[in-house]
C-alpha cells in the first residue's frame, strides 16, 4: 500500500514534474508520466464487472487529477478534457468523461468480469499554465446504479416511507409530503430520487483514501479536518489523540509554522508507518459531516439522498418487510465469528453465512472498531453472505453510519445535487452552497446503522436517525458519495 515516486522530465520545458503511484482500495495507480498536457498511468483493480442481467450494471474507478505548483507547494484540482476522444485507454477498458471535466469514470468496455490488471491510461489536462507542476492522479471505485423505477418503504422499520414507487413522473413533478409519508415536507422535482442514474462510491471512504486527501491540503484546511493539531510530533494520531476504535492516522511528519503542511501516513500497529497491517483499508472514522462534505467536494464528488440509498440498496426488487441492504432478512455479526488478518489488505471473516454485517458490537470484543471495507466479500460469497446492496456497493449496512441528506426537513430538499467543484475554502471546508449545513449539519441524516447499533438500524428501510442533527464527530461516524 505505500506509494513510490518518480521524477518525468520534459525535454522541451526542462521541467521535472513529481508524479506519485496511489492505491485506494484495492485500486493501483502506478506508473504516471506526463508529457505536454497528456498524463499517462496505469490502473488496476479487483472484482470489476459489466455485465447485461440483472443488475445490469457495472463498476468503474472515478479518476481525477491534483497539481501541485512547485513555487507556492498548493495543490489544486486538474480540469480534464469533456472530449472522449482526446483520452485513451488499452483494452479492455474505456475512458468516459464527464460534463464538468473534473474527472472521469475509466471502466470496462465490454461485458465480462473479474480482475483488471495493469492497464494504460492516457488522460488529456486542460487550463493548465507553464508550471512547473507536480501531479497526483486518485481513483475511487464506484457502482453504476442505472435509472429506472425503484420501491421505498418496507411498511415494518421505523419511521419507513410510505410503500410507494419512485418514478419518472416522481422525478419529473415531485413526491408531496402525504404520499411519502415518514415526516417531513413535499419533496421537489429538484432534489436526487433515485431514479435518474448515478454512480455511487462502491466502499466507505477509507483510512488511506482520507490519508491521502489530507496530504493534498495546506496546513490551515488540515487543521480543520482533524482532531490533533498538524504540529504535533511525529506518531501523534490524528483522529482519537491515540490509537482508538481501529483509526490508525498519524502525523508521519509534524508541520511547521502554520504554513508547511504535515506529512501523514497510517500506522495501526505502531510501530514502522504504512506497514501492510497498518489498517489502510480500514473504514474511515470519527468523521463529522463537515468532514465527510469536505472528502467529497474535494473529489468532485455529492451527498447521496436517502432515497437513493434505498435504491442502490433495493435496486429494482420488491420490498420486503424487514430487509437490510443485502436484499434480505438474514444478519449475523461479525464477532460471532473469526475476523483474520486483522488490520491487513486482506482482512476478511471466515465464516460464511448470510446476512454477514459489522453491527451490534460490544466493548468487550476483541475489535471494537469499524472492518475493512468491503470486508465480506470473497472469490465464494453471494450477495447477501458479502453484505452486498443489488448493485454491488459494500457495507451500505453496518460497519460506519452512512451519512444521507434528508427529506425529513427543509433544510435537506432544498439540496439539488450540485456537485462538488474540487476546491475547499481558505480553512478546508465544503464550499457548495446547496448541501446541507456544515456548521449545524441540519438536512443530513444517518442511515445503515454501525458498528455497535443494533440490527434494526441496519434495515434499508429504517429512518430511526433519518432526521437527526448532529454536526460532531463520533467513533462510528463515516462516509460515501455518488455522482
Amino acid at each position: 500500500m505505500k506509494s513510490k515516486n518518480y521524477f518525468i522530465k520534459i525535454a522541451s520545458a526542462l521541467l521535472f514534474l513529481f508524479a506519485f503511484n496511489a492505491n485506494a482500495n484495492n485500486v493501483e495507480i502506478t506508473g504516471t508520466s506526463v508529457s505536454g498536457n497528456d498524463i499517462t498511468f496505469n490502473i488496476s483493480w479487483e472484482n470489476s464487472w459489466n455485465a447485461n442481467v440483472a443488475p445490469a450494471n457495472w463498476d468503474a474507478v472515478w479518476v481525477f487529477v491534483k497539481f501541485q505548483d512547485c513555487n507556492t507547494r498548493l495543490w489544486a484540482h486538474t480540469s480534464l478534457s469533456t472530449v472522449a476522444g482526446d483520452h485513451s485507454a488499452a483494452s479492455p477498458l474505456q475512458v468516459d468523461p464527464v460534463a464538468d471535466g473534473k474527472g472521469v469514470f475509466i471502466r470496462r468496455s465490454a461485458l465480462g468480469g473479474g480482475n483488471i490488471s495493469a492497464t494504460s491510461i492516457t488522460l488529456r489536462m486542460t487550463g493548465l499554465g507553464a508550471g512547473p507542476y507536480n501531479f497526483k492522479v486518485f481513483g475511487i471505485e464506484m457502482v453504476n446504479v442505472p435509472q429506472g423505477n425503484f420501491e421505498i418503504g418496507d411498511g415494518t422499520s421505523v419511521s419507513t416511507f410510505n410503500s410507494i414507487n419512485v418514478t419518472a413522473t416522481s422525478q419529473s413533478g415531485g413526491i408531496t409530503s402525504a404520499a411519502i409519508g415518514g415526516g417531513g415536507p413535499t419533496v421537489p422535482a429538484t432534489f436526487p430520487m433515485g431514479y435518474n442514474s448515478f454512480y455511487c462510491m462502491k466502499y466507505e471512504i477509507s483510512q488511506l483514501q482520507y490519508v491521502e486527501f489530507l496530504n493534498s491540503l495546506t496546513f490551515s484546511q488540515q487543521q480543520t479536518r482533524i482532531a490533533s493539531d498538524p504540529t504535533s510530533v511525529a506518531g501523534t494520531y490524528a483522529t482519537f489523540g491515540s490509537y482508538a476504535y481501529r483509526n490508525g492516522i498519524v502525523i508521519e511528519t509534524p508541520g511547521n509554522n502554520a504554513a508547511i503542511p504535515a506529512v501523514f501516513g497510517c500506522d495501526a500497529t505502531n510501530g514502522v508507518i504504512n506497514n501492510v497491517n497498518d489498517g489502510q483499508s480500514g473504514a474511515m472514522n470519527n468523521l463529522s459531516w463537515a468532514d465527510v462534505a469536505a472528502y467529497l467536494d474535494w473529489s468532485a464528488l455529492r451527498p447521496m439522498t436517502e432515497l437513493e440509498f434505498e435504491k442502490v440498496c433495493r435496486g429494482t426488487m420488491p420490498r420486503v418487510a424487514g430487509e437490510y441492504p443485502w436484499g434480505d432478512t438474514n444478519i449475523n455479526a461479525f464477532f460471532s465469528y473469526t475476523v483474520l488478518n486483522g488490520l491487513q489488505p486482506t482482512e476478511i471473516a471466515n465464516a460464511v453465512v448470510n446476512g454477514r454485517c459489522a453491527y451490534g458490537v460490544g466493548t468487550s470484543s476483541s475489535i471494537y472498531g469499524p472492518l475493512k471495507v468491503g470486508v465480506f466479500a470473497t472469490a465464494t460469497s453471494g450477495r447477501s453472505s458479502a453484505g452486498a446492496s443489488y448493485y454491488g456497493a459494500m457495507e451500505m449496512g453496518g460497519n460506519v453510519v452512512e451519512r444521507t441528506v434528508t427529506v425529513a426537513n427543509a433544510s435537506g430538499v432544498v439540496f439539488n445535487g450540485t456537485l462538488g467543484d474540487g476546491t475547499l475554502t481558505a480553512i478546508g471546508n465544503a464550499n457548495q452552497a446547496t448541501w446541507p449545513s456544515i456548521s449545524t449539519a441540519t438536512g443530513i441524516g444517518q442511515r445503515g446503522g454501525e458498528y455497535v447499533s443494533p440490527a434494526t438500524y441496519v434495515r434499508t428501510s429504517d429512518r430511526t436517525f433519518a432526521g437527526s442533527t448532529d454536526a460532531a464527530r463520533s467513533y462510528t461516524y463515516g462516509g460515501r458519495g455518488v455522482r
